[in-house]
């Protein structure tokens, strides 16, 4: 059940090739701006006996001042409102670069102005570094 998945779409010129089963089949996009970065995003949500629960989130963000992973970090705990001393993170691979984590986001730079979040719940934390490396640029394939 846990490793069963399916393809994502597309989002802003990346593909997400790999969302896990379970989450919510309520799917929408939408586009926002906060502090000169624009946002690109897919949400797959659930109807629970108390409203509406976002499984699932993948935002692309695009904007100048996400120079390298440190600045991304940066504006996410603006974002976020999270305190960077608190902020646990760990490192992953993404590709030939490195992603931060801490078990419920996933985001990395894919090229200096371009960056992708994915965030989950803890239910799929499991599920959440294979979900975030499936998300590749639609001209991956070409090396």
């Amino acid at each position: 059940m846990a490793d069963e998945t399916r393809d994502g779409g597309m989002l802003d010129g990346f593909h997400i090739g790999q969302v896990p089963n379970g989450v919510g089949d309520e799917v929408s996009d939408f586009a926002s701006e906060w502090d000169d970065v624009c946002f690109a995003s897919r949400v797959w949500e659930r109807q629970l006996p108390e409203g509406y629960r976002a499984d699932l989130r993948v935002h692309v963000l695009r904007g100048g001042r996400l120079t390298d992973l440190t600045a991304l970090r940066d504006f996410l705990c603006e974002y976020h409102e999270r305190d960077p001393a608190e902020w646990r993170l760990v490192e992953f691979q993404h590709g030939d670069g490195l992603g931060s984590t801490d078990g419920v986001q996933a985001f990395w730079l894919v090229e200096p102005g371009v960056a992708v979040t994915v965030l989950t719940v803890p239910e799929f934390g499991e599920s959440l570094l294979s979900t975030a490396r499936s998300v590749r640029p639609e001209h991956s394939g070409a090396v």
